[in-house]
């Protein structure tokens, strides 16, 4: 019942938000009489402000067009090359006509980026895209808000999810030979699984592993989502954050943990911090700086862009991940596509790279968490293996922002590079070892 009166209560807000937007540019426009009135540019900012808390905010876009590399522009073609129930694979095409950048663009590393499935979109990392188009061939998994998923379509459990996974990577390795895999935060521990799998297969493995802020092993400097988790039993969470789609969407009926309720722990989590941002956004509109306001919409048109994930997925993860923590263990069993239940055994694991990064000040997953896939991959030597601490760096640092482009990519670029081809040996860097017609463009 949640659920529908939080639609309800949006669907009576949106021409209230609507009016307010109306209103804050009948009183920002200096054309018109409004714009002359004293406090005229406080009144639009308090109306722009209203707006955007009672707007809904819909799936942003990536939006890159073009990446410079090396001084050149590259066009940027953005398409579905898989389209899975609950997740498309969305490559970014890159397209030159310049003879030189593009045989550079065709021997660079292919790169499976696999995007947090934990509320946010996966444009929530279009900085790590940019950022990775200069040197790479880049792919991503762009998870589908569950509500509009059919429940013809059936469930989603967090075994799928795995072997959406394995899927991926098996659909680049033949097309490209191999390819290397970043997870960022959440997918760290499925992504782990479904290599884990694959390598008890016997089965042809990803070149290298790069595992973001992700709860490895989530017992380690707990955080408060963390404590979440294992404060609340199973049943808990089943009977208080799990509600059904309503009517309107094409997923009625399917249970999910709904976008709005995690938007709202975002929020409790740091409200402070949100309070006074808006306030700044107020202030900034008031004094005319519009490049810290557009910084301002552009960072919340992303936070508040919120999706609904399959309550069996959900359901899966916190107990899988933070209550029993099955992966340490060495108690996860996983179903394939196949309906085979198979034991993930991350010591099977061998002959690729593994690349752990952690930032200093991160309040998600805390310190300790990530590297710990170190300490289960036993039998990948430590000339393969790493381990980065960016320091300064909280949890989105570490994979967006000047820390990511300056701290964090030169790391994953080296590594990457260094274990492009087989048997390669991992070259020293900053981090130690862990135990830590026209000319046609042409394609790349």
């Amino acid at each position: 019942m949640l659920y529908q009166l939080y639609e309800a209560q949006r669907s009576i807000m949106e021409p209230f938000s609507d009016l307010a937007q109306v209103a804050s540019r009948m009183f920002s426009n200096p054309a018109l009489p409004l714009a002359q009135l004293p406090l005229a540019q406080r009144v639009s900012a308090g109306y722009d402000l209203l707006h955007r808390l009672g707007k809904d905010y819909e799936k942003p876009v990536f939006g890159i067009h073009t990446v410079d590399v090396d001084g050149v522009d590259v066009a940027i073609h953005e398409r579905v090359e898989v389209d899975k129930p609950f997740c498309e694979l969305r490559r970014f095409k890159r397209f030159s006509d310049d003879t030189a950048t593009l045989a550079k663009l065709k021997d660079q590393p292919v790169v499976l980026i696999v995007a947090p499935l934990s509320g946010h979109y996966a444009t929530l990392l279009r900085d790590t895209v940019r950022t990775m188009l200069k040197d790479h061939k880049v792919y991503i998994t762009d998870w589908k808000n569950a509500r509009l998923v059919p429940l013809s379509e059936g469930e989603f459990h967090l075994d799928d999810y795995v072997n959406y996974v394995q899927s991926f990577i098996r659909h680049l390795q033949s097309k490209y030979g191999n390819c290397h895999v970043i997870s960022v935060c959440q997918p760290t521990v499925p992504v782990l699984a479904a290599v884990s799998l694959m390598a008890s297969r016997g089965e042809k493995l990803p070149l290298s592993m790069t595992m973001m802020g992700g709860p490895i092993d989530a017992r380690k400097s707990p955080t408060a989502v963390n404590n979440l988790a294992t404060q609340r039993s199973f049943e808990w969470f089943e009977n208080n954050v799990i509600y059904r789609v309503p009517d309107k969407f094409p997923g009625a009926g399917r249970r999910v943990y709904p976008g709005f309720l995690q938007h709202s722990g975002f929020v409790a989590m740091n409200p402070d911090r949100h309070a006074n941002s808006h306030y700044d956004y107020f202030q900034n509109l008031i004094k005319g700086d519009n490049e810290s306001a557009e910084a301002h919409r552009q960072f919340y048109d992303e936070y508040n862009a919120v999706l609904d994930m399959d309550a069996d997925y959900y359901l899966e993860t916190i107990q899988t991940v933070f209550q029993d923590f099955k992966l340490v263990n060495g108690t996860w069993d996983v179903r394939s596509e196949q309906g085979k239940v198979e034991r993930v055994r991350p010591q099977g694991i061998q002959g690729i790279g593994l690349l752990t990064v952690e930032g200093e000040l991160d309040d998600i997953s805390g310190s300790g968490q990530t590297a710990a896939a170190h300490d289960l991959c036993t039998q990948i030597p430590a000339t393969h293996r790493m381990h980065y601490e960016a320091k300064g760096a909280g949890h989105y640092g570490i994979f967006s922002g000047r820390r990511w482009r300056e701290m964090v990519y030169p790391v994953v670029k080296s590594f990457i590079l260094a274990h492009q081809h087989p048997h390669a040996q991992t070259a020293p860097a900053k981090a130690a070892p862990a135990k830590k017609a026209p000319a046609r463009k042409s394609a790349a």
